[in-house]
Formats: C-alpha cells, structure tokens, sequence
C-alpha cells in the first residue's frame, strides 16, 4: 500500500488544490490527514464549513481518506466520523491496513482542542483494539512523538507526546503519520516504527508512505 501524507493544510485552499493536482499523479492508494485542516475561519465561513470544502477536494482523488482532527479542528470531530474517515479514538481497516490514532495537541496558545496526555494515551489504545489483528498498523496523530526529530521547534526544545511516544515504544506500529510542528519536517524512527512529519502540505510537501512484504519506506516530496 501507498500511502499520500498530507498534513497542516490550515485553511490555505488555493495552495492545497494547486499541491493536490501535482500530487495526484503519485500513484497513491490512500490519503492520510493527521488534522489542522483548519485554523481562526475567515471572516463569512466556519472552520466546519472549511474543513467540508477541504475534505470534498480530498474525495476528488477516488481515493479512501483517513483523519484525525489537529488542535484548530475540533467543530470537525462529528463531521469526519460521519463521513467515515475518522480513526479519532477508533481504528479503520483498509485492505491489509489497520489505521488508527487520536488528534489534537497541546499548545502554549489555548488552541481549540488539547487534550491532557492521560485522553491521548487512552484514545490510542482504544484505537488500537479495532485493529491490533490488521497484518499492518500505520499510528495517525496531530502530536508527534516525543524527543524525535520530528517534534523539535526553532528552539531546539522538543515538545510532541511522551503518551504516544510511549505507545509506539511498546507496540511498533509499522508507520506513525503526524503533524503540527511545521519547522520538524522529517523522518524519524523508534525501534522499527518509522515516523514521518510530511510538513505543511500548502507549502508543497507531503510524505509518501509504503508498506508491504519487504518492509515500509517512507520519503518526503517537495511538489515544488
């Protein structure tokens, strides 16, 4: 399976159309979106009303959509479970694909969804019970694990999950699609997970996931 990474799109629709074009030529069989579709909606539209334009783009592609909500999108959590491409707390089966996570992160801001590391860790595990038998598991989170080379701001402090890193510590997901800090763009690996942040996709990068029978390889590409 191929897997389209796209993340951090907040409400930037001109660039995500224009990326989404480029990118679908990239032979992908399904588009993970570990959240912040959205951020502070402009003036004479709502953050859901954003997040269903987005999302109806993402549908254009024919291809099945996984999603969990970023820290700006909680008015999306009831929309993405009805439309059916939520693993926010639940796991999803794709082919041989077990997809499954928790969204939101903490922020110094006051963001619209932060859950406490005490919801994030339980939210995964319940995830990971719908899908713990799939022959492959990909982890979707908003927050990147933590001490990675993926959670680190212009600082140089690291500020994703200890709760997600500690899941992925003891239960190895095959491949961990997160999000939210934009300047960690990159790959990482703990143990034999590999991890990537694919960065803000209206800046024109997104991560390209396989996984089969010889392994799973993960690549960013500037659509640029």
């Amino acid at each position: 399976m191929r897997i389209l990474a796209i993340a951090d799109i907040h409400n930037d629709v001109e660039n995500m159309l224009q990326f989404l074009d480029k990118a679908k030529s990239m032979n992908f069989d399904v588009i993970v979106c570990p959240g912040d579709f959205t951020d502070i909606a402009p003036r004479g539209f709502s953050q859901k009303e954003i997040g269903i334009l987005l999302l109806e783009e993402l549908k254009s592609t024919g291809k099945p959509i996984i999603a969990v909500p970023g820290n700006w999108d909680i008015d999306l959590v009831d929309f993405f479970e009805k439309d059916d491409v939520s693993v926010h707390g639940r796991g999803k089966k794709i082919g041989d694909v077990g997809f499954y996570g928790f969204g939101g992160a903490k922020t110094p801001f006051g963001t619209a969804y932060e859950p406490e590391e005490s919801e994030l860790e339980e939210g995964i595990r319940k995830s990971y019970e719908d899908v713990k038998d799939a022959k492959y598991k990909v982890l979707v989170t908003h927050n990147p694990p933590k001490d990675t080379r993926v959670d680190t701001i212009t600082t140089g402090v690291h500020v994703g999950s200890a709760a997600v890193r500690k899941f992925i510590e003891k239960h190895q997901p095959d491949a961990v699609v997160c999000g939210h800090i934009h300047e960690a763009r990159g790959k990482d690996e703990i143990g034999r997970s590999k991890i990537v942040n694919p960065g803000r996709f209206p800046e024109g990068y997104c991560g390209i996931v396989d996984i089969n029978d010889d392994g799973t390889d993960i690549k960013i590409v500037n659509l640029i």
